[in-house]
């Protein structure tokens, strides 16, 4: 990834999207206490998160002939959880007192605009939009980055929606999602997160999830597989209220950030390069290398010779301060001083480059036992 396509990226990197959905019921009270009860953990693991609404404008999202319907699950929850725009002002003034990042997913054109007048710094597309092209082509439009999930989407879905965001220079990134509410372990497919990565190499890949078994299992695999945005729904245990078994509570979710921060540490830094190893694995190490030793008594002036190695020397452990070791490659050295059988050879005995370069001379004289 260049570094223009980098930067373009940060935004979505180490994202959390905590998604509050409809679980606020219509009830202002609830959604702050949510915002509350989650932003303290986020504050206490130190992560960077969003915590994500749902707008919908709903005198337009339902058709008048259906307004009112109790069999639709879908519309009676809409109905049943709306909040005027008031009351979504006051949580998005909530989310950002907490220094948390405020985010939407719009169901409708209105509410896009209303992402923007509440200055969202990032558009969500739900996996039921993705094809949703009335609807995409209105986010487009206000060139703010986009997080898509791709929940049933086909490969020609998302190819689609990739390079029509690519074509208008539009930060997006893609989350991988199996839209089953609540999701078992073996629904979540997360080779996916590889097949994602390869075919869209230049946008940050994520994993949102539905799962309620597990809050570290799938962090510690899909941080290790290069997933780098994640999203979960929450909830709290609050006036009696169920909580679906698709969310999650705060000492959940602080379950999740701790295992993104071991996954962090045990998969270290950059998978582009070879790693530095550190001085304590490296002092480790030499105390496990053979060092060299005289097997019989060694005249000054003998010049060391890769055909009679063998013969005049041998290898053992331990290898000793300034000695010199199976590493070296020791051909034309000459020793300045003579040798008894089995002594250790040892930068001061010999002239040569291990000798003279005071870089190298150092090295061996600070290694070994």
């Amino acid at each position: 990834m260049n570094s223009s396509l980098k930067k373009r990226n940060e935004i979505f990197e180490n994202l959390f999207v905590l998604e509050l959905a409809n679980n606020h019921w219509g009830s202002l009270e609830r959604g702050l206490k949510i915002i509350h009860d989650h932003g303290t953990v986020i504050r206490y693991n130190n992560v960077k998160a969003a915590i994500k609404l749902q707008f919908r404008d709903v005198n337009e999202f339902v058709h008048k002939d259906f307004k009112g319907n109790q069999d639709i699950r879908y519309i009676k929850k809409t109905e049943d959880t709306r909040l005027s725009k008031a009351d979504f002002a006051r949580m998005v003034e909530e989310i950002r007192r907490l220094s948390i990042i405020p985010m939407a997913t719009p169901f409708d054109e209105y509410s896009v605009d209303l992402c923007v007048e509440f200055g969202m710094p990032i558009i969500k597309i739900a996996s039921s939009d993705v094809a949703d092209w009335p609807l995409i082509e209105k986010i487009a439009s206000k060139k703010l980055p986009v997080i898509v999930s791709s929940g049933g989407a086909s490969e020609k879905n998302l190819d689609d929606i990739v390079a029509f965001f690519e074509k208008r220079n539009i930060p997006l990134a893609l989350n991988h999602c199996v839209s089953l509410y609540p999701s078992e372990d073996d629904d979540l497919e997360m080779n996916q997160i590889d097949y994602l990565r390869q075919r869209y190499p230049d946008h940050v890949i994520g994993f949102s999830t539905h799962e309620y078994r597990s809050w570290d299992a799938s962090m510690y695999i899909s941080y290790a597989k290069g997933a780098r945005t994640w999203e979960r729904h929450i909830d709290i245990d609050y006036q009696g209220v169920p909580v679906s078994p698709y969310c999650s509570l705060p000492e959940q979710v602080d379950t999740w950030f701790k295992a993104y921060h071991k996954a962090r540490a045990m998969c270290g830094g950059s998978d582009s390069g070879r790693r530095i190893c550190s001085t304590k694995e490296i002092t480790y190490l030499d105390a496990l290398v053979r060092g060299v030793y005289a097997k019989r008594e060694l005249p000054a002036g003998y010049v060391l010779s890769n055909e009679t190695f063998e013969r005049d020397f041998y290898l053992a452990v331990p290898l000793q301060k300034g000695q010199l070791s199976c590493r070296e490659v020791m051909n034309g050295e000459r020793l300045t001083v003579s040798l008894q059988a089995d002594q250790a050879l040892t930068i001061h005995h010999i002239d040569g480059p291990y000798a003279e370069n005071p870089a190298l001379r150092k090295l061996i004289e600070d290694r070994g036992a």
